[in-house]
């Protein structure tokens, strides 16, 4: 019973099923009955279902057959109608045939133009397109042929940043095309290119301001000498109605006839004479003479492609090396100021670009470097300087020189560097410029000495007159009054020489300018060296002219003449010193003027050599003293050697007149004891071993001369019997010989005639006895 059940239940649910899916496939659309009809083949139960299938089918059939013959009439109608509505139809199908055709063959044309229209519209939409990205090609094209066009002209900055616009901003938007791949391989090669290139456009710079480091040194001199000379017209302003007396004016005052014995050289003037002409002119500066804009460029690419530090290197290791070149001064170059002018040009030449890139640029030098250089060139500056001005031996060279460093230093100073180490060196050549004047002067004071006629001074009117006292401090009352012609006491030499060595004071002077040195510095200076010019250069030239060989007695007292008078005029030299310098001679520290001690000592060795000219002249007449001491003969008369020497000592000593009473004396008195010596030797000497009495009388006729020379007083100041105490051993040793003669003839006499002995002798003889 249960099995019966469960197949009638199961059979109840097949049916069920069955039912479900022939609803599915009615209210189904075909194409999705598949899967339907699917269930049920793969079902068991497929028999049963078409059985099902088939009855449903049959029930449809009759439902259907119904419908149709309870709408038959109505069918037969609709197929009358439509039997008519085909015909019709017919008609209308053959119009539209008709009307398709003729509209074909119309419309032919219209689908031509409409073909090309299309072709049109999708050129157009293609053209649209191309220039949709012909618009975003063209700013990189446009940019790529700037940056060309930039590097044509050497723009390098404009094109370095052309450059990163285009990597940047345009190459982005089209970078997936072939021709923008290539632009951005490109880019780095442009980048080297334009570094390159800049790199060339600085080592052009580099070489173009060391060709012109000088023409732009000349010009920043140039600058600082209108400076100076603009301060200088500045500061004389207040002084102009000053009671004080200038320097100009102590030269005028004391140095009169300067302009017609000065050895100055044309150039003293010097460098500070530079185109005077063009001083008004205004000068350009280092900016207007050089183009820096190579080195902003470089500068800014370098920065810009983050290789700064590698440019600022190599500026800095390639403008050593320039400053290297630039200090290494030529060989020659101490033979002519401009070769020290064209030296210190360069230096400044140099230093100024420096400055400039210093001071316009951030970073690419800076003031460690800048004074690193400048402590290299001052050193290697100095020691050039040393070297090549111990080769100079013009004054006047030294001079200019000595002006050209104080405008280097100037000029340098104004751009900042320190220059104290170029004024100490330029006390040193202060040292050397004065023994080039010692030198010079040595030469002056030689040739002065050499011309000199060692006359007096004659004069025959008040214009020579007032002409000499101008150039030489004299003043003699006596003279004065004396009546045109008339002569001074020195000669031509004392004022020249007088002249000169205000001459070198003067010159000393203007060494000392500019120097930043005290009034008392320059004073000490000018002293030291005034000093050294009297007690060696004058002295020597002095001492020279007295030894030499042919140098006549009249010389030498014209020599002891001057030199009085030079001492003299001492005191007008330290006035003359005193009113260039303002130091007033009582000033603590102060160099007092060795003059007076020079010309007292030129003067004793001038009367020395008086002293020894004198007895080299007697000792030449004595020479010709030709005695027979055995002549039997008795002389009535001196002899004539010693007439011509008393003649020639009259004639001397009358020269004398204007010598120093003591001068005179002493050369007499030395000239009567060398004579009264010399007539000792002749009278003692070994070869005269027998003597006469008629010789003894005539040598004491000679003496006899003597003495009377001695009394007549030839030079003035002796007392009665001073000058003849000079012959006194002379006469007492002839007494004495004459005596013994006299003894001998009278005791010989005596043995052979004994009371005639007295009476047999001469009337000279009893005379001399």
């Amino acid at each position: 019973m249960e099995r019966v059940k469960m197949a009638e239940a199961e059979s109840l649910e097949t049916a069920a099923e069955h039912e479900r899916i022939l609803r599915e496939i009615e209210s189904t659309d075909t194409a999705c009955i598949g899967p339907t009809l699917r269930s049920v083949y793969d079902g068991e139960e497929h028999g049963r279902f078409m059985e099902k299938l088939e009855t449903r089918i049959r029930n449809h059939d009759r439902e259907i057959e119904k419908m149709c013959n309870f709408h038959y009439q109505g069918f037969v109608d609709s197929i009358t109608e439509l039997l008519k509505v085909r015909g019709e139809a017919q008609k209308l199908k053959n119009q539209v045939t008709d009307t398709n055709r003729k509209l074909q063959h119309e419309g032919k044309e219209l689908v031509i133009a409409m073909e090309e229209l299309k072709q049109c519209r999708l050129q157009q939409r293609n053209i649209s397109a191309t220039v949709d990205k012909l618009m975003l090609c063209l700013p990189v094209l446009e940019m790529y042929s700037k940056l060309r066009e930039q590097m044509k002209t050497k723009r390098h900055y404009p094109a370095l940043k052309t450059l990163e616009h285009l990597e940047h901003t345009y190459l982005p938007q089209v970078s997936h095309y072939r021709f923008c791949k290539v632009m951005v391989d490109n880019i780095p090669k442009l980048r080297e290119e334009i570094k390159d290139v800049s790199m060339s456009d600085l080592k052009d710079f580099l070489e173009s301001i060391r060709k012109h480091s000088d023409k732009i040194g000349e010009t920043a001199m140039k600058q600082a000498q209108q400076q100076r000379n603009l301060d200088n017209i500045i500061l004389q302003q207040p002084r102009i109605g000053s009671k004080r007396k200038s320097k100009k004016e102590a030269y005028t005052i004391f140095d009169t006839e300067i302009e017609s014995t000065s050895p100055k050289s044309e150039q003293d003037s010097g460098i500070l004479d530079v185109e005077d002409e063009e001083d008004d002119e205004e000068v350009p500066g280092a900016q207007d003479l050089v183009d820096f804009s190579p080195v902003y460029r470089c500068l800014h690419i370098y920065s810009v492609l983050g290789a700064r530090e590698t440019f600022e290197n190599y500026y800095r290791k390639q403008r050593r090396k320039q400053a290297r070149l630039v200090l290494q001064p030529p060989s020659n170059m101490h033979e002519t100021l401009d070769g020290y002018r064209k030296y210190f040009n360069q230096i400044v030449g140099f230093f100024v670009v420096e400055d400039h890139i210093l001071h316009t640029t951030q970073g690419l030098v800076n003031r460690a470097y800048i004074d690193e250089l400048w402590e290299m060139a001052l050193s290697k500056t100095i020691a050039a300087l040393r070297t090549h001005s111990s080769y100079c031996s013009d004054p006047n060279l030294v001079l200019d020189l000595k002006n050209l460093i104080v405008l280097f230093a100037d000029t340098l100073q104004v751009y900042g560097f320190p220059v104290n180490q170029l004024f100490d060196m330029l006390l040193e050549i202060r040292d050397q410029y004065s023994e080039t004047l010692l030198k010079k002067w040595s030469g002056i004071f030689r040739n002065i000495l050499d011309s000199d006629n060692y006359s007096p001074i004659p004069v025959t009117s008040e214009e020579m007159y007032k002409k000499v006292i101008g150039q030489f401090p004299f003043q003699d009352a006596e003279l004065e009054k004396q009546p045109f012609p008339k002569k001074f006491p020195f000669s031509e030499f004392v004022p020249k020489v007088y002249n000169q060595i205000k001459e070198f004071i003067y010159a000393c002077l203007k060494f000392s300018e500019d120097l930043h040195l005290s009034s008392t510095e320059v004073d000490d200076m000018i002293r030291k060296s005034t000093n050294l010019l009297l007690t060696r250069t004058l002295s020597n030239s002095l001492q020279n002219v007295i030894k030499r060989k042919n140098i006549g007695l009249t010389e030498l007292v014209q020599i002891i003449i001057n030199t009085t008078h030079l001492e003299k005029s001492c005191k007008y030299l330290e006035e003359f010193i005193t009113n260039i310098t303002n130091v007033l001679p009582e000033t603590v520290h102060t160099t007092k003027l060795y003059g007076t001690t020079t010309f007292k000592d030129a003067r004793h060795a001038a009367e020395e050599e008086i002293y020894t000219n004198l007895n080299q002249k007697i000792d030449q007449f004595l020479q010709l003293a030709d005695y027979d001491w055995m002549t039997g003969d008795l002389g009535s008369k001196a002899s004539d050697y010693l007439v011509d020497l008393i003649a020639f000592l009259r004639s001397t000593f009358a020269v004398f007149t204007h010598l120093p009473g003591k001068v005179a004396q002493t050369a007499c008195m030395s000239a009567c004891k060398h004579l009264a010596t010399s007539l000792m030797q002749l009278l003692l000497e070994a070869e005269v071993r027998q003597l006469t009495l008629g010789a003894l009388q005539q040598f004491n006729l000679d003496v006899r001369e003597c003495e009377q020379f001695a009394r007549s007083g030839p030079v003035p100041g002796f007392q009665e019997d001073t000058l003849q105490l000079a012959f006194i051993d002379l006469r007492q040793r002839l007494l004495s010989q004459l005596a013994f003669l006299g003894k001998q003839k009278l005791n010989f006499i005596g043995k052979t005639h004994p009371r005639k002995k007295f009476s047999l002798l001469t009337v000279h003889e009893k005379e001399v006895w």
